[in-house]
């Protein structure tokens, strides 16, 4: 029935039923209610400038970019905020002219409600550009290209939010022969892309011109839903300005627009779910993208906008092109305001959407849609019933998954028989979960698996890393105790042969004193005369002191007792003292030479010379006996002094 349907409406478009072959139907896919027409009544409208922009520096895929500007700082539009940090990021430039009022953190759009870092930007109302450079892409080498595109800050702008750079390869080589423009815009509610291509068609194609000049790819194929019959005749008409261009409407039917599902529609290739399109030379780009590409490239204007649906419980759905870090509040505004019972806020499509946290969140390049929802439009989701296997999940499923296995192996936490059944080729699309009977939230449930098993997958690495640490670190305690008993075996080997050194030379005959030459005797008589010597020049120094103390005294005895009587018998009496001390002190020295002969005459040796060697002894005899020669040469002198 469905193939029927498809027919007729491409005979409807104009189409033949050859042209109707060339489309390539994947497995499952629904169609929900579209609740397009709503938004596309009225053209693209250009948000007036609100009191502040607030722009997170998560806004795409990958690390986030470097800050380079300080609170206080004035900006031009376009001017580069944050730097891309790493291959996989994007740089955030300034949509408009303004001073830097705050950097820190503030909530934003993100299903966890969290806050993030953001820069936050009060507008001087100017407008003003920072200089722009275009680029002659046409004249340029593809490495240039690539680089100044890194500095752009274009992501894919269909809701992946992928830097753009990383498509085309950063060597300006691929192996790429065909380009898939994403048109499709499959999810009910969105027309941004609608509306896109029936008002600025001839600069997309001219954005695909660019992008295919740095892919290499010899062709190109749009492909467009067959409910977007304004948009498909004007991308038929600018695609004719651009050869190997071409335009394929395939069916309405969610999900085509996922990349592997559109490619698969329009060229026939399926990827395996181990490869990349690129591996196969398809390459997959949206039509808001490759506009962006172009306006960089012709113009040197950077990603400071995007065009967003704002739709369901709204007095004017409509599309507006919006700066990056508007505030939501200022876009419901401008669609005339929400209604009364309106409940909350979705970003995407009732599908892959997600509730934001708050109104006050900024507009970032991920949103492409905004919805007013209510328990109308989107009533509650009644409780969940026990699954009846009736397999309507699988064959929903566009991936040729078994979701109710998934689903058992993930409720029962059974994260291993979930990966073997691929668990991570799910796309998440939700279709298992629109039409299951029993209400069950399935891609809930595969997303908690999901996060379960890339957790532990995380703490395995980590457990792997660290486990490598220590293995290397007792590796390198192995080693340096290897190496110093190395070394205490050189120092050991190195002591024993020393000692053995010693060993032999302590077996040599040593020489003892008696055995030293007679030349010696010499050496030990000239000792003893120059001992005897500095002997004699002692008794002389101290024979001279005694005259002058003599000669000093008597001179003063003579002054004064030529002054003083008294004093001179005062005088007399201490000197008298003196000369008794000095008598007494004779008297001592004496009876110690008296005894020192008398012992030396008995034969008592010096304490002091007891347990010494022979040789010692020897020469303490040898001394002995000069010390008595002289003495006996002093006396024989006295003796003739006085004769």
């Amino acid at each position: 029935m469905n193939s029927i349907i498809q027919f007729a409406s491409k005979l409807f478009q104009g189409q033949s039923a050859a042209d109707a072959d060339d489309v390539y139907r994947f497995h499952g896919g629904v169609h929900p209610s579209e609740h397009k027409q709503e938004s596309t009544t009225l053209p693209i409208t250009k948000l007036a400038m609100p009191e502040k922009l607030v722009l997170p520096l998560r806004q795409h895929v990958g690390y986030i970019p470097k800050i380079k500007v300080q609170v206080g700082d004035h900006v031009l539009k376009g001017q580069m905020l944050a730097e891309a940090e790493g291959t996989v990021s994007a740089a955030i430039h300034a949509p408009t002219s303004g001073t830097i009022s705050a950097i820190g953190e503030e909530v934003i759009p993100h299903p966890s409600g969290l806050p993030d870092m953001c820069i936050t930007l009060t507008p001087d109302g100017k407008d003003a550009w920072a200089p722009l450079q275009p680029v002659d892409w046409r004249n340029t080498d593809k490495k240039e290209l690539v680089a100044s595109l890194r500095a752009s800050g274009i992501v894919g702008l269909g809701g992946a939010t992928f830097p753009t750079h990383i498509k085309v390869r950063a060597d300006g080589k691929s192996q790429v022969h065909t380009l898939v423009i994403n048109a499709a815009e499959c999810e009910p509610f969105i027309t941004c892309d609608d509306m896109l291509m029936r008002e600025r068609a001839d600069e997309i194609v001219k954005g695909i011109e660019i992008v295919k000049f740095l892919l290499g790819a010899d062709q190109c194929i749009v492909g467009i839903e067959d409910n977007k019959r304004e948009a498909s005749i004007a991308m038929t008409e600018a695609c004719k300005a651009l050869p190997g261009a071409s335009v394929k409407v395939v069916p309405t039917l969610y999900p085509s627009g996922d990349a592997r599902r559109l490619i698969h529609l329009v060229a026939g290739i399926e990827i395996p779910h181990d490869k990349r399109s690129t591996d196969l030379g398809v390459q997959v780009f949206n039509v808001a993208t490759v506009l962006a590409i172009y306006r960089y490239f012709a113009f040197g204007e950077p990603a400071v906008n995007r065009i967003v649906t704002v739709t369901g419980s709204v007095n004017k759905p409509q599309n507006f092109e919006v700066l990056f870090g508007t505030p939501l509040q200022s876009l419901i505004t401008a669609a005339g305001g929400s209604k009364a019972n309106t409940s909350h806020f979705i970003m995407g499509g009732p599908m892959m959407g997600f509730d934001l946290p708050s109104i006050n969140v900024p507009i970032t390049k991920a949103a492409n849609c905004i919805i007013a929802a209510t328990p109308d439009l989107f009533p509650a989701a009644p409780p969940a019933m026990p699954c009846i296997r009736c397999a309507r999940c699988a064959d929903a499923c566009p991936v040729n998954l078994q979701p109710q296995e998934l689903y058992w192996f993930s409720k029962s936490d059974n994260f291993e028989k979930a990966r073997d059944y691929k668990l991570f080729d799910c796309i998440e699309c939700g279709c298992c979960s629109y039409v299951c009977p029993s209400n069950i939230p399935l891609v809930q449930y595969y997303r908690y698996a999901k996060s379960e098993i890339i957790a532990a997958d995380k703490a395995k690495e980590a457990a792997d890393l660290a486990r490598e640490r220590n293995e290397f670190r007792l590796a390198r305690i192995e080693r340096e105790k290897l190496e110093r008993a190395q070394k205490h075996a050189e120092r050991a080997a190195a002591g024993k042969a020393e000692a053995a050194k010693t060993e032999e030379s302590a077996k040599e005959p040593v020489k003892t004193d008696t055995e030293k030459p007679a030349a010696a005797a010499p050496d030990d008589a000239k000792k003893a005369a120059i001992a005897a010597a500095i002997e004699r020049a002692k008794a002389l120094k101290a024979a001279a002191a005694a005259d002058s103390s003599q000669q000093k005294t008597e001179s003063t005895e003579t002054a004064s007792s030529t002054s003083n009587k008294s004093a001179k018998n005062e005088s007399d009496k201490d000197e008298q003292a003196k000369k008794d001390k000095q008598a007494l002190i004779a008297a001592a020295i004496e009876r110690a030479k008296a005894q020192k002969l008398a012992a030396a005459q008995a034969g008592a040796a010096p304490k002091n010379v007891d347990n010494v060697s022979p040789a010692v002894q020897a020469a303490i005899s040898e001394i002995d006996a000069i010390r008595e020669k002289a003495k006996q040469a002093v006396k024989t002198k006295d003796a003739d002094a006085q004769d």
